[in-house]
């Protein structure tokens, strides 16, 4: 029985970091979403009103992004623009590790160890997926032609 628990905890950890991964990408339109909902409920919209506020705002906050993603010219610009998004990600990757591995390790040291780690790893794994979420340039673009 406890092997059978075990192997349940590897996959429910498994599927958890599996879906960190995926979902790091929106953690800005989340946290813009739930900032935007939770001030219009205490403004007095109500529940509905809140829901339908903090949709709306996640909605426009990564459409926003995406649209600055693929017409923006500048690469700082795009650089800046991923980067607001990958922040986020990233302190969610580093709670998200330390929640796990405060249960494991009992030094502190080592949990903000690899609490950092898996800030990095997320972060990476959220830079690549924003900028996979830009238009590619095209491929003969500066060259003269004849």
């Amino acid at each position: 029985m406890i092997f059978i628990g075990i192997l349940a905890s590897i996959a429910a950890i498994g599927t958890l970091c599996w879906l960190l991964f995926t979902l790091a990408v929106f953690a800005l339109p989340v946290f813009a979403g739930a900032t935007a909902g939770a001030w219009a409920y205490q403004t007095g919209a109500g529940w509905t009103g809140g829901i339908i506020v903090g949709f709306v705002a996640a909605a426009l906050t990564l459409g926003i992004g995406q649209f600055i993603l693929v017409f923006a010219r500048p690469l700082w610009l795009r650089l800046a623009v991923a980067m607001v998004f990958v922040a986020p990600a990233a302190l969610a990757g580093y709670h998200a590790t330390h929640g796990i591995v405060k249960h494991t390790m009992p030094s502190d040291t080592w949990q903000i160890v690899f609490s950092v780690i898996g800030a990095i790893a997320v972060g990476i794994t959220a830079f690549v997926r924003v900028t996979a979420m830009a238009a590619p340039e095209p491929s003969g673009r500066g060259l003269a032609r004849a």
